[in-house]
């Protein structure tokens, strides 16, 4: 099928686009296990008659809310969406047929929808109902909202983000490992919010009994939004008392352990509110994280932010689990004797390119942020 052209100028859908993908952008961490999408509509005359995003848990659809508000307008529109409507039956109707009951013209769409109940469906609907379509405006924008849906749907495991915050010399810590604030508030709230929008959030027991975190968003108005609290501790060494549990109630909180992990332990956890799951380990004796990050698959989660140790990031970097990186610094200097963010990796020689390469960066006053991705290519 070819995409057609013609109506507004191939600007004038990208500017439209946008606004889609500003949606999107509001439903980041909020969907699981379906994927943060936005939509906009515009009327024949150029108004913006009709916004909408994915809601809380995944339902209604961008659509539906974007409809809903357009109404009438919304016949001999263009929809914008940021990824292909669906055609299948769930909880609710395809939204391909709700664009085509509500009488829109034309339909915009950022990416292809990899999900096999969709995949190329929603777009052949559209066009079977004469509806002029063109496929691939703003792509890479919009694949940064959804990579967790894409990554969990065709690769069975979550889009790792890596998040550290260091001296300028790449440190998390002073040689005595105590906790202490490395980076600034402003910084602290900046990685709070990029918190709130991941679906999960992954640690280890070792930074559970250093540092004792709540792993929770704290900003105003977004407490809600935490994500689920994944933690690796083999033996179960957490205690109940920890302040992982002060939010069990309300934000999920999931152990991961060895098969012949202690029963005490597990019934003391469970009776605290967590979830305990075994899992293989591998050949190391540690466990398994392949086996991990496909059980977070499994548990409706796209979008995983790591926050540990370097020994964690090490091992994930080794197994080529990090997609992406949210590297924080200060502008403080603690030297060799400090702990490193990331431990060894027994590099032998630097690649002919970087692994990774940046996507955004700013400060916040002295404070100073990284965000680097792999590279990828639009299907």
């Amino acid at each position: 099928m070819t995409d057609t052209t013609q109506g507004p100028s191939p600007a004038d859908d990208r500017r439209w686009m946008r606004v889609a993908i500003a949606e999107a952008r509001r439903a980041e961490g909020r969907t699981a296990p379906n994927p943060p999408v936005g939509c906009a509509i515009v009327s024949d005359d150029g108004r913006l008659v009709g916004t909408g995003h994915t809601a809380v848990g995944g339902r209604p659809h961008a659509e539906v809310e974007a409809l809903a508000m357009a109404g009438e307008a919304a016949h001999g529109a263009t929809a914008y969406v940021t990824l292909e409507p669906c055609a299948h039956h769930g909880q609710t109707g395809p939204c391909a047929d709700a664009l085509v009951e509500a009488g829109i013209a034309r339909v915009v769409v950022a990416l292809r929808d990899p999900d096999e109940r969709v995949n190329g469906r929603g777009i052949d609907r559209l066009a079977e109902n004469d509806i002029e379509l063109r496929i691939g405006v703003e792509a890479e924008a919009a694949r940064r909202i959804v990579a967790g849906f894409f990554s969990r749907t065709t690769r069975s495991r979550p889009f790792v983000t890596l998040k550290t915050a260091t001296s300028l010399d790449g440190m998390i810590a002073l040689a005595d490992g105590a906790k202490r604030w490395i980076t600034g508030p402003r910084m602290r709230d900046y990685v709070h919010l990029q918190r709130s929008r991941s679906d999960g959030l992954l640690s280890a027991v070792g930074t559970v009994l250093a540092d004792d975190p709540e792993f929770t968003c704290r900003l105003p108005g977004l407490g809600a939004d935490s994500p689920h609290r994944f933690i690796l501790d083999g033996s179960l060494r957490t205690p109940v008392t920890a302040r992982l549990f002060s939010a069990a109630g309300d934000v999920g909180l999931t152990f991961f352990c060895h098969e012949d992990a202690d029963a005490r332990a597990v019934s003391a956890l469970q009776a605290a509110g967590a979830d305990v799951r075994p899992v293989v380990v591998g050949k190391d004796g540690k466990l398994s994280l392949v086996a991990v990050m496909q059980a977070i698959s499994r548990a409706g989660i796209g979008s995983l932010m790591i926050e540990a140790g370097g020994k964690l990031a090490a091992s994930l970097l080794r197994e080529g689990m990090v997609d992406r990186i949210l590297w924080t610094s200060s502008q403080h200097l603690i030297g060799a004797d400090g702990i490193p963010s990331i431990s060894s990796l027994a590099t032998r020689e630097l690649p002919s390119q970087a692994s990774f390469c940046v996507i955004a960066e700013g400060s916040f006053g002295p404070d100073r942020f990284l965000m680097l991705e792999r590279p990828h290519e639009i299907d």
